[in-house]
């Protein structure tokens, strides 16, 4: 049989014996694998070694019987016998294994070859070799072996699974722990001056589901930091319930936005998915269903206890109603003032502007109505005068037409007076190129911010906008756009 056809029947053997091994690989004992069967092994590979050398030296020696005598093969193999018998024979016994070495004297013989307790080096085996080893080795013996290494390929893989499997265990015996621990979290909020340690805390509503699918709805309360809260892990819905109170007696707008969070983790900070903003609104416009839904909020939860509760609600009521007393207070001056500024002649009405209110006085003549500086009775700012339709006006000595306001009753209202962004820089000066009067520096600045608003500074006047060589049309364009601001759209025709 030629060694290509002995190497597939080999491999076929090998093959069939892999699979027999891997299927039947829970029926076999380590008992079966005996000594025994390993001496045997051994022998039988011995004996087909022996076996294969003899058949190659005899093919060895059938070649050179063919090209040599007989007769000459015959000499040549008695006395290549004869030969090692001798050499063989004049060997001492000792020489075989062990000498003496040189230089050592007495010393203990020492084996030169492998010394007790050494160990050889393994050598490796060329191609040709190990081709050999494969042929000689008996099928029952790679049978063993391919079993051999697919059961301990099987151990490993199974004390791998194994591990991996304790730990998968081990993991999903600290989620379900997990699953049933509460974890702290925190939320953003922001409420202007609110300090829950003297106040009460922020009610926050919570729905949804934890991780064991169970529903939730409660309320949890929060500080002003956000924090306060403590959830299962699982998915749930935020808002605000209901306002605190601060230690004043604040009440906030409730926030309507809602957030989605999903609690994963303890402390585990959501204040960028969670943020809600509580506004302080006017203290006069909380109502008392405000103040009572904070207090209930504050006396659940929300406050340390009921008597403290308590004491913020009383203090939020003070709060409101001292507000809506100062604004009712404000609304009664204002009322006042309104009646005050308020002016009307025969023919129509106007409102003192409230920049000049407490500042200038007012005296009345018929239809005409001067507006002069409080402080100087002698120092008018405007005069309005009605002029029927298609009459003419011309103003006092000095004066200068501010504006007009047609009535539609077939009257026109025009006011006249001193520009005195213009006059005051020139009196001051000392060109007085006819002012009125010559006036003291604090009424020199006081009727330049009257006249225009306060939007310029007497320098600015005096030294930008003017300049101290008068330029009247600049002067006069910043007092008429005033007065047409503030003064010349409240003049109406009198009911």
């Amino acid at each position: 049989m030629s060694d290509e056809t002995r190497g597939r029947e080999d491999a076929a053997q090998d093959a069939e014996a892999c699979a027999e091994a891997l299927e039947s690989l829970d029926r076999i004992a380590l008992d079966e694998l005996s000594l025994s069967d390993l001496a045997v092994d051994a022998q039988d590979e011995v004996r087909e070694g022996t076996e294969d050398e003899g058949s190659d030296a005899k093919d060895a020696s059938d070649e050179a019987e063919a090209e040599e005598d007989d007769s000459k093969d015959d000499v040549q193999s008695e006395s290549a016998s004869g030969e090692e018998t001798a050499l063989l024979g004049s060997l001492p016994a000792d020489d075989s294994l062990t000498r003496e070495l040189p230089g050592l004297g007495s010393a203990p013989a020492v084996d030169e070859t492998i010394a007790m307790g050494d160990i050889p080096l393994p050598s490796v085996p060329s191609a040709r070799e190990a081709e050999a080893r494969h042929h000689k080795m008996s099928p029952k013996r790679r049978n063993l072996m391919v079993a051999g290494v697919v059961a301990a390929a099987l151990v490993a893989g199974g004390a791998g699974y194994a591990a991996w499997n304790g730990y998968q265990q081990e993991q999903a015996a600290v989620a379900a722990v997990n699953a049933h621990t509460m974890m702290s979290v925190q939320i953003g909020v922001h409420a202007a001056g609110l300090d829950c340690s003297t106040g009460s805390k922020i009610p926050v509503q919570v729905s949804g589901q934890d991780s064991d699918g169970s529903s939730v709805s409660e309320t949890l309360y929060v500080d002003e930091h956000g924090r306060g809260i403590k959830l299962l892990p699982g998915d749930y819905t935020l808002s605000i319930a209901g306002s605190p109170i601060a230690a004043d007696g604040t009440i906030y707008t409730v926030p309507t936005t809602k957030a989605q969070v999903s609690v994963k983790s303890d402390g585990q900070d959501l204040s960028a998915q969670a943020s809600f903003k509580l506004k302080v609104p006017s203290a006069d416009t909380v109502t008392d269903d405000q103040i009572d839904a904070a207090a209930k909020y504050a006396e659940e939860g929300g406050a340390s206890s009921a008597a403290v509760a308590k004491v913020l609600q009383q203090a939020a009521t003070a709060r409101r109603d001292a507000a809506v007393n100062a604004m009712s207070s404000r609304e009664a001056q204002a009322a006042r003032d309104a009646d005050a500024r308020h002016k009307a002649t025969n023919l129509y009405q106007l409102d003192i502007p409230v920049e000049w209110y407490g500042k200038v006085a007012t005296w009345q003549n018929g239809n005409t109505l001067c507006i002069y500086l409080a402080s100087d009775s002698n120092t008018p700012i405007v005069t309005l005068v009605a002029v029927r339709d298609g009459e003419s006006f011309t103003p006092d000595k000095g004066d200068t037409v501010l504006g007009a306001a047609s009535l539609g009753n077939g009257y026109t209202v025009y006011a006249s007076g001193p520009v005195y962004p213009y006059v005051v820089p020139q009196t001051i000066n000392g060109r007085t190129q006819d002012p009125v009067s010559t006036y003291p520096m604090d009424t020199a600045i006081e009727l330049v911010e009257l006249t225009t608003g306060n939007r310029y500074t007497y320098s600015q006047i005096k030294n930008v906008l003017v300049g101290k060589d008068g330029k009247a049309d600049a002067a006069t364009k910043l007092e008429t756009d005033y007065l047409a601001q503030i003064l010349m759209p409240s003049i109406k025709a009198q009911d």
